[in-house]
């Protein structure tokens, strides 16, 4: 077993102590000096730049956009834009989910816009920021109010020639809505 001579353990050095806090205030010095200018990265935009990013709608309907649809309407968008992925009639494919059907009691439950989801409203701010996934925000607001209510239509939520629209979306009732708890109020 190794035992150090007690006379070779090293003690700290003044000097290395010095050189430590110097680098420990130039550190806080370039923190200071970088928190006030900022990194220097990017440039300040204004209201009419940001309107085209700021797309969140709320599960009251806040944030939709004018414009409507149908789901006659909306299944000739689907089938060009969104069937490719998730298929004809919204069953999905390997690694891509399923829109329609599903069930919450089989194991392992099968979550779909008719069987999870809470609001309407999440379905059409999805598919305007994502998809399609190659092209995201590439359909027109009255593109994605047609598709919204065509897979809403394929999940039994609204009849084919139901009007969806800023006013009738917020109204649409969701199968699973009862099942979510809501804790953006909650302090």
């Amino acid at each position: 077993m190794f035992t150090p001579d007690r006379k070779q353990v090293s003690r700290p050095v003044k000097g290395r102590a010095f050189l430590v806090s110097l680098a420990a205030g130039g550190l806080i010095l370039c923190s200071a000096v970088m928190a006030a200018d900022g990194p220097g990265l990017g440039k300040h935009i204004d209201e009419s730049q940001l309107q085209g990013w700021d797309l969140i709608v709320q599960p009251d309907g806040t944030g939709l956009p004018e414009g409507s649809g149908t789901a006659a309407q909306g299944q000739a968008v689907y089938e060009q834009s969104c069937a490719a992925c998730h298929g004809m009639k919204g069953e999905g494919s390997a690694g891509v989910p399923a829109l329609a059907g599903g069930s919450l009691t089989t194991t392992p439950p099968l979550m779909t816009v008719g069987s999870y989801w809470p609001h309407a409203s999440t379905l059409y701010d999805y598919v305007r920021r994502a998809m399609p996934p190659l092209a995201p925000k590439s359909l027109s607001n009255i593109e994605v109010y047609q598709v919204v209510a065509y897979v809403l239509q394929l999940n039994g939520i609204v009849e084919r020639d139901f009007v969806l629209d800023r006013a009738s979306l917020p109204q649409v009732k969701m199968p699973n809505s009862g099942n979510f708890i809501d804790r953006s109020q909650v302090q």
